[in-house]
């Protein structure tokens, strides 16, 4: 067996488990420096999960064990996703063809178990919040397969490997499809991680939320779980992004440097962009998420023209 890929297996792992908190700290890090203030340690996304799992829990009694199974389910799956998403060296630590359909619909099924959850409890807010998810959800994820079809078609490659080296098989257009396709999955990111303009974290005002709404009625272990699962789905997209920007021709040494660089950099603009921005209306969401589905179909107009040269 190939050793970088086990040392990039190795590094998968953890950076699944342990960066997600780093990465929500250099974020809250960098509000807090445009805000003028000194703001808490990157260590605190870490001491706050912490804490949250020595807390007991509040359960309603509308409940049932769907409600307690989910935090479990969504947990597991945004891990299981990682498993098939390429992280350090472009390797992912599962990799066979076709990846990139079972990689969304495990997603999927986190989405779907979180959605029954916030429905579950009985509350009219909890299940606006679930309404909203699972609109702009089915918006994202055509956008999404339309890129990464184009990815395929360019490369021919049906796994997740067809997002390096797309700058030699897409030609002149190389850059213009790689510049596209990461505005396009950043914007995922920001929908899919519930981040500023399209959502805030930080927001309590039911109205005008949409991921922190639905997991109100969650605490403790539970409410733990489910910010974990949110920054590993974080550092999942996030390496999506890193694997279009780094190029495959850089020895494994320096691909690991370069990858953690990228993280921290995407992290960067996420903290600028949430300092800089307010939250959209909820009637120019829609507008932004479009944007996502605008550009992919743009992305797959440049993939015929290079294959077919019409």
């Amino acid at each position: 067996m190939d050793k970088n890929y086990i040392i990039s297996a190795l590094l998968n792992i953890i950076i699944l488990l342990i960066l997600p908190f780093f990465t929500i700290g250099i974020i809250k890090k960098t509000k807090a420096f445009f805000a003028g203030r000194k703001g808490v340690s990157i260590f605190q996304p870490l001491w706050d999960f912490l804490r949250l799992f020595k807390k007991g829990q509040v359960i309603s009694n509308t409940t049932s064990q769907i409600f307690k199974i989910a935090p479990v389910v969504v947990f597991a799956t945004t891990l299981f996703a990682g498993l098939f998403a390429p992280m350090i060296g472009c390797y992912s630590i599962i990799e066979i063809e076709g990846a990139f359909v079972i990689f969304s619909y495990i997603l999927g099924l986190g989405k779907f178990f979180s959605l029954i959850a916030a429905m579950d409890t009985g509350s009219s807010f909890e299940g606006m919040g679930a309404s909203r998810e699972a609109c702009f959800t089915t918006i994202i994820e055509p956008a999404f397969f339309i890129i990464l079809a184009s990815f395929i078609a360019l490369n021919g490659n049906l796994t997740f490997k067809s997002l390096t080296g797309l700058l030699n098989a897409s030609g002149g257009f190389g850059v213009l499809i790689i510049a596209l396709s990461v505005v396009s999955l950043f914007i995922m990111l920001i929908v899919e991680c519930a981040r500023v303009p399209f959502d805030d974290p930080t927001t309590h005002l039911e109205l005008t939320m949409v991921h922190e709404v639905m997991i109100l009625d969650n605490s403790g272990i539970d409410l733990g779980i489910l910010t974990w699962s949110a920054g590993m789905k974080m550092i999942i997209l996030a390496s999506l992004i890193t694997n279009l920007i780094i190029p495959s021709s850089l020895p494994f040494g320096l691909s690991i440097l370069a990858y953690i660089l990228s993280i921290v950099f995407i992290a960067l603009i996420i903290g600028v962009i949430e300092s800089a921005i307010a939250r959209f209306r909820m009637s120019h969401v829609f507008e932004f998420v479009f944007i996502m589905s605008s550009l992919a179909l743009v992305v797959a107009s440049l993939a015929v023209v290079k294959i077919y040269g019409v």
